[in-house]
C-alpha cells in the first residue's frame, strides 16, 4: 500500500510493537515518519495503515470508528494503546523519548493528553489534508466541514 512505504512492515519486523495509524492522513503520515526516525537501534515498530485489509484480519476487536479517531499501537503481548496512551506507551519504550516521559506519566494528567490528543486528531484533516484521491463520500465531509458536528466528540455511530 502506497501509504506505508517507507516504513517498516509488520510482517518485516515480527518481535516489534504495530502502530496502526490513518495512512491517508498527511498530518499522521508526518507523525509516524517521525516516530521512524527517532526508533533508534531497532526497528522496535512497525507501521500499518488502518486501511490495509491486514488491521481488520489481525484486530478484528479494533473497529474502523475506533481507529479513525485515534492512533493505536499493538505492543508484543497483545496489548491496545490508543491514542494519548499510546504517546505514553511510546514515550517509555524509544529511549529517545525517555526525557518527555516523566512529564507525560505525572500523576493525574493523562486526562489532560487524552484531551489534548482528541483535540489534534479530530482536526487532523484540517491541519495537513488527506493524500491525493484519498478522500471519498461521507469521509471527506465529516472531517473539513465548517459545522460544530465536526469538532463534536465521536459517539461511534457516524460513518466514517
Amino acid at each position: 500500500m502506497a501509504a506505508a512505504r517507507n516504513l517498516p512492515d509488520p510482517d518485516a519486523v515480527p518481535d516489534g510493537d504495530v502502530v496502526i495509524f490513518d495512512g491517508e492522513c498527511r498530518f499522521c503520515r508526518g507523525q509516524v515518519e517521525n516516530l521512524r526516525r527517532l526508533d533508534w537501534g531497532g526497528p522496535r515498530l512497525a507501521f500499518l495503515s488502518l486501511h490495509d485489509p491486514r488491521v481488520e484480519q489481525r484486530y478484528p476487536d479494533l473497529s474502523h470508528d475506533q481507529l479513525m479517531e485515534q492512533m493505536y499501537v499493538i505492543d508484543q503481548q497483545g496489548g491496545r494503546h490508543g491514542g494519548a496512551d499510546a504517546v505514553r506507551y511510546l514515550s517509555r519504550r524509544l529511549p529517545i523519548l525517555w526525557p518527555v516521559a516523566p512529564i507525560l506519566h505525572v500523576p493525574g494528567s493523562a486526562g489532560l493528553w487524552r484531551w489534548l490528543y482528541q483535540q489534534v486528531a479530530k482536526r487532523r484533516y484540517r491541519l495537513a489534508g488527506k493524500t491525493e484521491g484519498a478522500c471519498s463520500g461521507e469521509s471527506c465531509r465529516l472531517h473539513f466541514s465548517d459545522h460544530p458536528a465536526a469538532d463534536a466528540p465521536s459517539t461511534g455511530r457516524e460513518t466514517r
